[in-house]
């Protein structure tokens, strides 16, 4: 058997995000429940051209802000297990809805690759997608598919096995915000990095320190004290 690599799937209900997850794995998947939680899991697997895909079906989230069990396990998912890539699915249909969670994807994980589903409806209601523009303005690879006839499949694995195996290196872009906010998370990352290091990105836990996010610090203190970092 040739590499395995973890693939998270994450996107907002009813983006087809399960659909895709069904016609990539087929009957290579089971389904449980997330250690402590009562959120399903559903993992499966599909071969590419000698690696192995474990594909871990995320719940379905509108953020990751740790809201709710199913944005917490999603989001702990994505920063403390680290997949190998997580793939963001899209509804091509309501790009502007859904690129709230893709943007936040971006600021927690490198290996992202952003995938518009439903593409063959968009085009029926005249909706035409530049994925070359948003693939140079976002930093990481763009695919157009629709799960439900598995159109753009084969394009769509092979940019998993390029990502993963480095021949794509992601560039995420990164978000601006306001001044005032711009200037608190350039006070704060440098000790926020002091702690976690490499393992998470210093700029995103800044941001979440800043919104005050009591879920993650508790996260955080339970993952980081084992290793003697705090």
């Amino acid at each position: 058997m040739g590499n395995e690599y973890r693939i998270a799937l994450a996107g907002n209900p009813n983006t087809g995000k399960s659909t895709l997850f069904n016609a990539l794995t087929g009957l290579r998947q089971h389904t449980g429940n997330w250690a402590g939680k009562t959120v399903s899991l559903a993992q499966g697997s599909v071969q590419h051209k000698g690696h192995t895909f474990n594909m871990i079906d995320l719940p379905g989230t509108y953020s990751l802000f740790s809201n709710s069990k199913d944005e917490e396990v999603a989001r702990n998912y994505i920063v403390f297990e680290k997949p190998d890539l997580t793939l963001v699915v899209l509804d091509a249909t309501s790009l502007e809805r859904n690129f709230n969670l893709a943007l936040q994807v971006l600021e927690m994980t490198k290996n992202v690759l952003i995938c518009i589903n439903l593409i063959d409806v968009a085009e029926q209601q005249g909706i035409h997608i530049n994925e070359r523009l948003l693939t140079n303005r976002l930093g990481v690879p763009v695919i157009k598919i629709s799960a439900r006839n598995k159109k753009g499949f084969p394009l769509l694995l092979d940019t998993i096995e390029r990502i993963v195996t480095g021949a794509i290196e992601c560039q995420p872009v990164q978000m601006k915000y306001p001044d005032e906010i711009e200037e608190r998370i350039q006070k704060i990352e440098p000790k926020v990095r002091e702690i976690v290091g490499d393992r998470f990105s210093s700029r995103w836990v800044a941001l979440r320190l800043l919104d005050g996010d009591e879920t993650l610090l508790k996260e955080l203190g339970g993952r980081l004290v084992p290793e003697g970092a705090l």
